[in-house]
């Protein structure tokens, strides 16, 4: 391989928005997949890693009161240093109202609201593996007729693209994805699949 080809980064495997919608509407569609529906819409509109869902507890996001939070504060992250800043996420409008509509869910089926249980909780009821959010990510895109499979990584790299081609702000990416150095966040600046998608659908042939 040259030094050319080597120094070149790889653009990430992104959704394209048609496949996010149609993941987003076959897991909605189905009453028992409503636990995976808002998992992979936290994904999609946070950008946060698997380990980091898995850790997620009620008390992380509601209030005492019993409100949704506007954003909220991690416990479990990726630590570049023993001794990081405080991290934060955003949650979007959707992904706000999902969340309230999931905790009464939660609350019809019996599962805990205390705030240190698990958010998200497997058939067993205990916290959700990162294996298993894995597995119910590649379950969902074969019902949905993906023409190829994603890793779950590939959600949070879809919704940092997605903030970067809405916003063109690279330092705005950057405090979103919760990287310490912008050239981390920079390959969310390369073409991505849908900017590909796009530009082949109005190719002569």
């Amino acid at each position: 391989m040259s030094a050319y080809a080597a120094a070149i980064r790889r653009p990430p495997r992104t959704l394209t928005e048609v496949e996010q919608a149609l993941l987003l509407k076959v897991t909605g569609e189905h009453r028992e997949g409503f636990r995976d529906h808002v998992i992979l819409a936290v994904a999609l509109g946070t950008g946060l890693r698997e380990h980091e869902i898995s850790a997620l507890d009620v008390g992380d996001v509601l209030h005492d009161d019993g409100r949704v939070r506007r954003r909220v504060a991690l416990r479990v992250f990726k630590r570049a240093t023993d001794d990081p800043a405080p991290q934060e996420v955003f949650l979007p409008d959707s992904v706000w109202y999902k969340l309230g509509k999931f905790v009464a869910w939660k609350k019809g089926r019996g599962e805990s609201l205390e705030p240190g249980a698990p958010l998200f909780v497997s058939r067993r009821g205990e916290r959700i593996a990162t294996r298993t959010l894995r597995h119910l990510f590649r379950v969902w895109q074969q019902r949905a007729g993906f023409d190829r499979l994603f890793s779950f990584h590939s959600l949070r790299h879809s919704s940092l693209t997605n903030a970067y081609r809405s916003t063109r702000d690279i330092r705005l990416v950057q405090r979103l994805a919760r990287h310490k150095s912008v050239d981390t966040t920079t390959v969310y600046a390369a073409p991505s699949d849908e900017d590909i998608l796009r530009a082949v659908r109005d190719l002569p042939c």
